[in-house]
C-alpha cells in the first residue's frame, strides 16, 4: 500500500526525512482493527516528528498521520480516536496515561492507504459529516474542545481570547467558543485570517500584542513565546491561560510577579478523551458548527501540503486522501 513514512529527522530540512512508498498493508493483532482509510489530515504533530522534536529517533521509521475516517472491516464509516491509551491508568482519563501514545508516536499513523488501532478507538462516523470534516477532528479539534470546556469550563458571556487565528487548533476554538456563546477575539498577523477569524464568530480580531476592547477570562494560547506577555497582560485578574502548545518557542517570560499577585491561572491541556470527542460531536449536531477546510490533497502531494504548513499557507486544516488520485469514495 502507498504510505508516507519519517525516516530520519531534521530541524533545518524537515521534508528531507519523509519519503512515499511502497509498504506492506497492516495486519490486526487481537483487540485492533483495521482502517481503511478515506481522509486524514495535517497537524503540526507530524511536522515536529519530522524536525525532532519529542519523537525519539528510535521510534523511527514510522508512517505520519493522528487523524484518520474511513471504513472498518465491517464497511461501515467510522471516525478514528487518536489517543492509544489504558483508561484505567489515567483514573478514566485517557490523557493522564503515562504510557500513552499519539497515533503515528508509536504505531503507524494515517498517512496510508490502511491503519490498524484498537477497536475501542473506532467511532462510529454521523451521516451529517463528510469524511473530509471527520477526519478535521481528532486531533486539532477534540484538543481546542478540551481547552475550552474540560480545562477553562467556559460558559456563556465569558470572554475569551484565541492566539493565532488561522491554525487547525485556532479555528476550532473560536467557532466552538463562539457556539457556546462567549464573547470570543482573536489574533492573528494575516489581515485575511483576521477576516477569516469574524466569519467563524470572533467579535474582534486584531494584530498579535495589540489591545483587546476588554479584559479576558480564559486565553487560549498554543503560540507560546511570541504571545505569551500579550496573554497574559489580556487576561483578567482570576482568569486562566490554557496551554496545548508552543509553536514559536516553549520557554516564555514567566511572568510571575503578575501571575501571583492577580491570582492568575496557567492550566495544561494535551489532547482529548474518547468521552469527549463523542461530547464534540454531540455538540456540533446541536450547533451545526464544522470544521474550516483550506484544500485537499492526495497522498502523492503529501510533500506540497507539509511545505504549505511550514510556510504558513493554511487556514484551517488540510485534508489528505490516500487513494492515488486523491478523489476518494
Amino acid at each position: 500500500m502507498l504510505a508516507a513514512t519519517a525516516i530520519s529527522q531534521s530541524a533545518d530540512d524537515p521534508l528531507s526525512g519523509l519519503v512515499l512508498g511502497e509498504i506492506p498493508e497492516p495486519e490486526a493483532p487481537p483487540g485492533w482493527s483495521v482502517v481503511r482509510v478515506v481522509a486524514s489530515t495535517l497537524n503540526m504533530h507530524d511536522l515536529w516528528t519530522l524536525r525532532g522534536i519529542g519523537h525519539p529517533p528510535e521510534h523511527l521509521p514510522i508512517v505520519l498521520g493522528c487523524d484518520a475516517a474511513g471504513y472498518d472491516e465491517s464497511g461501515n464509516e467510522v471516525l478514528v480516536f487518536p489517543v492509544i491509551a489504558d483508561p484505567d491508568a489515567g483514573m478514566g482519563d485517557e490523557t493522564l496515561d503515562p504510557n500513552r501514545a499519539l497515533l503515528s508516536e508509536r504505531h503507524n499513523g494515517a498517512f496510508a492507504e490502511y491503519l490498524t488501532v484498537p477497536t475501542r478507538n473506532l467511532i462510529p462516523k454521523p451521516d451529517w459529516l463528510s469524511f473530509d470534516e471527520a477526519a478535521c477532528l481528532p486531533v486539532a479539534w477534540t484538543t481546542a474542545y478540551r481547552m475550552l470546556f474540560t480545562q477553562a469550563r467556559i460558559q456563556a458571556g465569558d470572554r475569551v481570547l484565541v492566539q493565532g487565528a488561522g491554525g487547525g487548533v485556532a479555528s476550532a476554538a473560536i467557532m466552538l467558543a463562539a457556539a457556546a456563546g462567549a464573547v470570543v477575539y482573536a489574533t492573528s498577523r494575516s489581515e485575511d485570517k483576521r477576516r477569516m477569524a469574524l466569519s467563524w464568530g470572533a467579535r474582534a480580531a486584531v494584530e498579535p500584542g495589540a489591545r483587546l476592547p476588554e479584559r479576558v477570562d480564559v486565553v487560549i494560547e498554543t503560540v507560546g513565546a511570541a504571545t505569551w506577555s500579550h496573554s497574559m497582560k489580556a487576561l483578567r485578574p482570576g482568569g486562566a491561560v490554557v496551554v496545548a502548545g508552543a509553536t514559536s518557542g516553549a520557554n516564555p517570560p514567566a511572568e510571575l510577579n503578575r501571575i501571583f499577585y492577580l491570582q492568575q491561572r496557567i492550566l495544561g491541556s494535551t489532547g482529548c478523551t474518547r468521552g469527549e470527542l463523542v461530547s464534540m460531536l454531540r455538540m456540533m449536531d446541536a450547533t451545526g458548527v464544522r470544521p474550516v477546510i483550506d484544500r485537499t490533497l492526495p497522498l502523492t502531494e503529501i510533500h506540497k501540503g507539509f511545505q504549505l504548513m511550514i510556510d504558513g499557507a493554511l487556514t484551517g486544516k488540510l485534508v489528505v486522501r490516500p487513494d492515488r488520485e486523491g478523489a476518494g469514495s
